[in-house]
């Protein structure tokens, strides 16, 4: 009863607020409330209040939810309330009722918009006529709801639907129906199967304890002797319980439990636990009085918050994010807004702050070594020769070379004359020419041997390389950033690259068009890159979601543009405050040896080098990624929270 007063007390002051107001009917007393029904109708949805006797009847709307509120005076519920399935039945969201005043039965009609109704008071009846396009839906009576509820399914019926034995000892109830917005109760093994995750991360003690056909009352006094905390029943909750449970937290095997009895705790002021049934809970929720709280969010953002905080709202609950003053305000019902304000207070907690500080070494190491010999064997008579050239000693023309007006030299021409035709009958000549094609780029030693060997010449060239490149890169990028919040600092250059489409365009006449190319320009980011996101754990360590990346672009070696080469690590890590983490290590060798020369004589032991030309190219790079986190904040709230 103080319930239904304390509605009445909130209904009665914003009364006044009514955009619309119908009397009909007398000022009879004797008059009954014996049912609700929803159905469809052409272009329309009915209402119908089964009334017996007189009444008089008051509508009127109000907004902020949609509602429609109908005033039976003169009467008296007979029946129970029975709870809405929660469907929307063409605009009709919800539908709740209860003994308003002795003798006022209120009616609330929770609508998605406010729309044009009619009320209509016929015999036995008071029909609540309001417009809508959805005609397509399940008619729903309370009366129906209220007799499927007896007698009780079979045991046989009840194993097949899937639902938990009903409570024994007592009248059976309308609470024992399954609606969709209570959902089946679930059996022990179910529950504890969806909260496996809970139970190993529980601090709770832990209980193991078998029960055959034991009373609630027993189970529920077993669970508070070895807890130690207080635990009441609600009046009329009876059942037993068959089930065993093993190595379980005693608060999850409690729930387990309860919820295979359609039951539910509350924690009552002083940490007193409350045992009371799922349905009566929720017809409680529906007639009491909703409320609306104003909580000021002082770290997180107001809008983070509202999917976390609607998960635990009852049906009439509410909550909106005020970007403004970074604000959550609130609308539940009177008994769970305190609930609901102490939960958003433990998500707005004062996180630490983490800086990261990360170093990307990278060294690139390339060895060149490049050895080769080249030969020419010829005479005096051999002028075709590639390595060395040797003129014609029959062309020599004299030369003044002392400037004196008398020859005093023989100057060779070079080879022989394109217009002359030259045949030597002297003999027989050896020429030879080993790797002439063969060439070291740009060679750090040349070196020249000329020998003569009878009327032969000898001449050999030796060409030596050796190279080191080296690159020892080292990045040192640090950031600081909140707790589970990603950070990430981006040093380095954006790259311009030409991408030119061929298809792009087509000009001239049909059928003998040609392609005009056309590019464009895309930009590539490189450089170094670092994205992390931090977690405090609870002992202090630090557990890192990490993205480190270090890019660069180089030419091609042929004409398309360029390489970019790339080097990143992606990993999970735990350590602790100021540790130093290997997140990434690689090492990568490439050795290519060439070798080319005269056959057979290239492949002889040691001697054979002295025949060709060998070059041996070895690349090495090491990419090594640490990281160091460090706690720059602490946990402790400030004081005034």
């Amino acid at each position: 009863m103080k319930v239904i007063l304390r509605l009445a007390m909130v209904l009665a002051i914003v009364a006044p607020r009514a955009l619309a107001g119908t009397t009909i009917g007398s000022t009879g007393r004797d008059g009954e409330v014996r049912g609700v029904s929803v159905l469809p109708a052409s272009g329309k949805v009915d209402i119908v209040i089964d009334v017996q006797g007189d009444a008089q009847v008051t509508d009127f709307t109000l907004a902020n939810p949609a509602r429609l509120v109908i005033d039976l005076t003169g009467v008296r519920l007979a029946a129970p309330a029975t709870l809405y399935d929660g469907l929307n039945r063409g605009g009709v969201k919800n539908i709740r009722y209860a003994q308003f005043k002795p003798d006022v039965v209120r009616v609330v009609i929770d609508l998605d918009a406010l729309k044009d109704y009619q009320v209509e008071h016929v015999a036995g009846q008071v029909r609540v006529h309001i417009g809508t396009e959805r005609t397509s839906f399940a008619a729903w009576s309370s009366a129906t709801v209220t007799a499927a509820a007896v007698p009780p399914p079979r045991k046989a019926e009840r194993a097949s639907a899937g639902e938990a034995p009903p409570v024994t000892g007592g009248p059976q109830r309308a609470a024992r129906v399954t609606t969709p917005t209570l959902g089946r109760s679930l059996s022990i093994e179910e529950y504890l199967a969806m909260h496996r995750a809970d139970a190993l991360q529980s601090q709770a003690p832990r209980i193991t304890v078998q029960w055959d056909n034991a009373s609630i009352e027993d189970v529920v006094a077993g669970f508070a002797a070895f807890s130690g905390r207080t635990i009441i029943l609600s009046k009329d909750i009876k059942g037993n319980v068959t089930a065993e449970i093993k190595n379980q937290p005693w608060d999850l095997a409690l729930n387990a439990v309860l919820e295979s009895q359609g039951l539910a705790v509350q924690t009552l002021p002083g940490g007193i636990l409350n045992v009371v049934s799922k349905i009566e809970l929720a017809r409680a929720d529906s007639t009491v009085p909703i409320t609306t709280r104003l909580v000021r969010i002082n770290y997180a953002k107001a809008t983070s918050l509202v999917p976390s905080v609607q998960s635990i709202l009852s049906k009439r609950g509410q909550a909106v994010a005020d970007s403004t003053s970074n604000s959550l305000v609130i609308t539940e019902v009177s008994s769970r807004i305190e609930d609901v304000v102490e939960f958003v207070k433990g998500l707005d907690l004062r996180t630490p702050q983490v800086s990261i500080q990360a170093k990307i070494i990278f060294v690139d190491r390339t060895d060149v070594e490049e050895l080769g010999v080249k030969y020419d064997l010829g005479s005096a008579t051999q002028f075709f020769n590639q390595l060395v050239q040797r003129p014609d000693p029959r062309t020599a023309k004299p030369v003044d070379t002392n400037l004196d007006g008398i020859p005093d030299a023989l100057v060779p021409q070079s080879n022989f004359p394109a217009n002359q035709n030259i045949v030597d009958l002297g003999g027989n000549s050896l020429s030879a020419l080993g790797n002439a094609s063969q060439e070291v780029v740009n060679p750090a030693l040349n070196l020249i041997f000329s020998t003569a060997i009878g009327n032969f010449d000898l001449t050999a060239f030796v060409q030596a390389l050796q190279r080191i490149e080296l690159a020892d890169i080292q990045a040192e990028p640090t950031i600081t950033t909140l707790d589970n919040r990603q950070a990430e600092i981006l040093v380095g250059d954006r790259v311009p690259i030409r991408i030119i489409d061929v298809s792009a365009v087509s000009t001239g006449t049909a059928g003998g068009g040609t392609a005009v190319p056309r590019a464009t320009v895309q930009f590539q980011q490189t450089g170094i890159n670092l994205r992390v996101t931090p977690h405090v754990t609870n002992n202090r360590q630090i557990l890192m979601e990490v993205h480190a990346e270090r890019s660069n672009v180089r030419p091609a070696a042929v004409d398309i543009g360029f390489t970019f080469q790339t080097q990143q690590a992606d990993n999970q890590i735990l350590v602790s405050d100021g540790e130093t983490a290997v997140i990434g290590g690689l090492t990568v060798t490439e050795v290519t040896v060439t070798k080319s020369g005269i056959p057979f004589l290239v492949d002889l032991p040691i001697l054979g080098k002295l025949f060709g030309f060998t070059s041996q190219t070895e690349n090495r790079r090491d990419l090594l990624i640490l990281i160091t986190p460090h706690i720059i904040d602490d946990l402790v709230a400030p004081t005034g929270q």
